[in-house]
């Protein structure tokens, strides 16, 4: 029999043991993470930039050096409930299968649109009429900076886009968050470069860059992707001030005929407005003169913003804890999505940019089906935003070399995603066009072709 002295040693010897191998499973677990590529160079195959998109799309958390990956949080995690009815109030929806009352979209139909159901008390932000705002009247003729066609756009969250029969949509324009020397014409389609910004640097390298300025002059180049979210590009506004003025710089240099836009905020909220005030601020200090921005660009989404909730949480650099704390269910609110364009609107002429053109080069329905969001709604969302965007006019907000129209062009997302599915216009597995592809389709075949 052992004495409880050895007996203590014993166990005092295994408690030791067992804590060491504790310890070394903890770091031979533990998660690495790698910095982001600094670069590509021009003559890569598209599935190395493939890789290297994602890497820089990381958990969405772009950084200029490893940290912890922040876990988006764009949606609510929860126990998924109908929020939103198609049709009048109260009545149910399916959390699976279509409505059985919804026919079937056929191509060279128009879509049938669901009413729209009565206003709920939802709170709304304090600025947000458009009183002067009218639509266009059929028969007058305005002046026009675009052809109809060229002002629908979709991005393209899984290329390459080539595998999609894209041109059945008879959209203008694409972009897919990246740099691309040789992009595909998708029937003729323009192709919106992209460089990302990652906190205070940008990728692909600047022979990447140069490559595609001097491949495809006369391109719209966007610096960014939503700069104001901690798992996008999540820059502060002097750093987004920075790599902006390096750029503007590189690209007017070697394409003078090029254009640059600013890098879209996901969403023109009082909060973000002052993100965006920041950033100019923060050019006016460094530089000694106004930011130059040939078009301005926005993303128009409605998500909460609050710090560690779901939604966008607060734009790095401002010292808040919430802005707008938007539900689930005002995600396709038409209204407030209306009451954003006019209110960023206002706040390009108040700082003299009334005459620059506005694109939304990203917006739709982020929400899961069933979390209240099934085809009808997001066809009726998508149909009312383009009405919107189309016939939507201020004389004294809107910009002059285009009939005074509030947008100029607009992108949907989107083409077909995996991980944001609800409005996806094609089927990432099978590639076919989806219901709400065809019905876009039809909303842009039934256009006049001015």
């Amino acid at each position: 029999m052992k004495r409880p002295s050895d007996l203590l040693t014993v166990r005092n010897l295994l408690a030791g043991a067992m804590l060491l191998v504790g310890m070394f499973l903890i770091v031979r677990n533990w998660p690495v993470v790698t910095g982001v590529p600094t670069g590509t160079s021009a003559g890569q195959r598209p599935e190395e930039i493939s890789k290297q998109i994602r890497q820089v799309e990381r958990l969405r958390t772009p950084s200029s050096k490893p940290t912890p990956a922040v876990v988006e949080r764009l949606i609510p995690s929860r126990s998924p409930t109908p929020l939103l009815s198609p049709g009048p109030a109260g009545s149910p929806i399916p959390t699976s299968a279509p409505a059985t009352g919804s026919p079937e979209p056929t191509e060279g139909s128009t879509p049938t649109l669901t009413q729209e159901a009565p206003a709920t008390a939802t709170p709304q932000p304090k600025v947000r009429p458009w009183a002067t705002s009218s639509p266009i009247p059929s028969s007058a003729v305005q002046p026009s900076l675009f052809l109809t066609r060229e002002r629908f756009g979709v991005g393209v969250a899984l290329p390459p886009a080539d595998e999609y029969d894209v041109g059945r949509l008879g959209a203008g324009w694409y972009v897919n968050w990246w740099v691309n020397p040789s992009p595909p014409r998708l029937n003729g389609m323009e192709f919106v470069q992209m460089v990302r910004v990652v906190g205070g640097t940008y990728v692909p390298a600047l022979d990447t860059i140069g490559a595609a300025a001097d491949a495809n002059p006369g391109s719209l180049w966007i610096i960014g992707n939503e700069p104001d979210v901690i798992w996008q590009d999540n820059a502060t506004p002097m750093e987004y001030a920075q790599v902006y003025h390096e750029l503007y710089t590189f690209l007017k240099a070697k394409d003078t005929s090029c254009q640059v836009a600013i890098g879209g905020i996901s969403q023109p909220t009082p909060l973000r407005l002052r993100y965006l005030d920041m950033i100019l601020e923060a050019y006016q200090t460094l530089y000694g003169e106004k930011m130059p921005v040939d078009v301005w660009n926005i993303h128009a989404f409605i998500l909460r913003e609050e710090k560690g909730s779901w939604g966008v949480d607060i734009p790095p650099g401002i010292p808040a804890t919430k802005g707008i704390l938007y539900e689930i269910e005002d995600h396709d609110d038409v209204r407030i999505f209306k009451w954003q364009i006019v209110d960023f609107r206002r706040w390009m002429k108040e700082r003299g940019e009334r005459h620059k053109p506005l694109i939304v080069s990203e917006y739709g329905i982020l929400m899961p089906e069933d979390y209240g969001f099934p085809y009808e709604a997001v066809r009726d969302f998508m149909c009312r935003s383009f009405d919107y965007f189309l016939t939507t006019v201020d004389e004294n907000i809107g910009c002059p070399a285009d009939g005074n129209r509030l947008v100029q062009r607009w992108s949907w997302y989107s083409l077909s995603d995996k991980r944001y599915p609800t409005g996806n216009l094609f089927d990432p597995g099978t590639k076919e066009i989806t219901r709400l592809g065809i019905d876009y389709k039809n909303y842009v075949d039934h256009l006049p072709s001015r």
